[in-house]
């Protein structure tokens, strides 16, 4: 029996099984066993074959957003109007076979934009290249998932539930629970929040299953026994998406205010060039990108050259952004903006910037 069987066994007898207090830690064994499945399934084979093409672009610009869908829902139409590369578009799936990266210059900003081939039911087992396109979907900052307006919420699922699978988890923050495995001791459970979905017991039957007997458990927030495995595995990503629906202009306007009212969702048209200055700035907000600017003693500040940080960054990433050395004879900084409570305000190190500040670094 292979493991793409094993899998689909499970996942019929989690589908058979009445969810009730008498049946969690069977649902809590079995969910463990298929995180350990789909684990071994995306490990590559010991006995790989020739080399193949690279897949993987390098990581350049200030950020890096993923293109992904179905085949035939317009990536390649939205790469070739928002960057300048142009990706061959045309009305038959599977048009674009491998990665092609285009850069969106916005704010200052250059974002890597990644167009993907497009991804079929089943591709976290391996078909129509799937592995490779969720592989380097990783690696990205974003991801920004292509869905055709005309087919309903079908595709969302779908998707949803490919990368689900292989470890990504959307518009999600990792769980609050402390996980130390240890030589000895047995286990030490303990929890700072009434829980109602885990017990101890089950906390228990799940590590045994992972062969792990001696550990450290703290829950710090109420969590499902499906976050409790994410954080025993460890190498889920986390990452914010952006559900673009593309050819809004063949639907109904019902339809389309009923897509564009849902959570983390934009309605678009890159037939039409519809909404597309809209989507640009919702994905700023996503990227958690910010722009300061830098100023020189008595002149006027640079606003043709931003520095381009994270949201929460400090004044000592300014600082080791312009120039490494620049903290070693750091005395103080003047900083005007909305993260100053009057401008110019002087500053330490640890003082936290704010989208379109100024600042001027003074040495000793």
């Amino acid at each position: 029996m292979g493991i793409l069987e094993k899998i689909s066994e499970i996942e019929k007898e989690i589908a058979r099984t009445q969810k009730n207090k008498a049946t969690e830690y069977h649902l809590g064994l079995l969910k463990a066993k298929l995180a350990k499945y789909r684990a071994q399934l995306l490990e590559p084979s010991k006995s790989a074959g020739a080399k193949g093409e690279g897949f993987d672009v390098m990581k350049s610009g200030d950020a890096r957003v993923a293109l992904i869908g179905f085949p035939s829902v317009g990536k390649s139409t939205f790469l070739s109007l928002m960057t300048s590369t142009a990706s061959e578009a045309a009305s038959y799936e599977f048009t674009t076979l491998t990665c092609i990266p285009g850069v969106i210059e916005y704010n200052g900003a250059n974002i890597q934009l990644l167009d993907l081939p497009g991804i079929i039911e089943g591709a976290a087992q391996g078909k129509g290249r799937g592995r490779q396109v969720i592989a380097v979907a990783r690696t990205a900052d974003v991801v920004v998932m292509m869905l055709d307006a005309t087919k309903g919420d079908v595709q969302r699922e779908l998707l949803e539930k490919e990368l689900e699978s292989v470890g990504i988890r959307l518009n999600r923050t990792k769980p609050n629970i402390y996980f130390k495995p240890k030589k000895g001791g047995g286990l030490s459970y303990n929890s700072t929040v009434p829980l109602t979905h885990c017990s101890e017991k089950l906390v228990q039957l799940i590590l045994h299953e992972y062969k792990i007997f001696n550990a450290e458990v703290l829950f710090r927030e109420d969590s499902t026994p499906d976050e409790f495995i994410d954080v025993i595995v460890g190498n889920r990503v986390y990452m914010p998406c952006l559900y673009v629906y593309n050819k809004v202009d063949q639907i109904s306007i019902e339809e389309v205010d009923r897509l564009a009212r849902r959570s983390h969702s934009v309605v678009i048209s890159c037939g039409m060039k519809l909404n597309l200055d809209y989507l640009l700035e919702r994905l700023w907000e996503y990227l958690a990108l910010i722009c300061i600017y830098t100023k020189k003693r008595g002149e006027r500040p640079d606003f043709n050259d931003a520095i381009i940080m994270r949201r929460g960054a400090s004044v000592e990433h300014v600082c080791h952004r312009i120039h490494r050395t620049l903290v070693g004879q750091f005395k103080y900084a003047l900083v005007w903006g909305t993260s100053t409570k009057y401008s110019p305000q002087r500053v330490g190190l640890t003082h936290i910037m704010e989208h379109e500040d100024v600042i001027q670094v003074v040495k000793k």
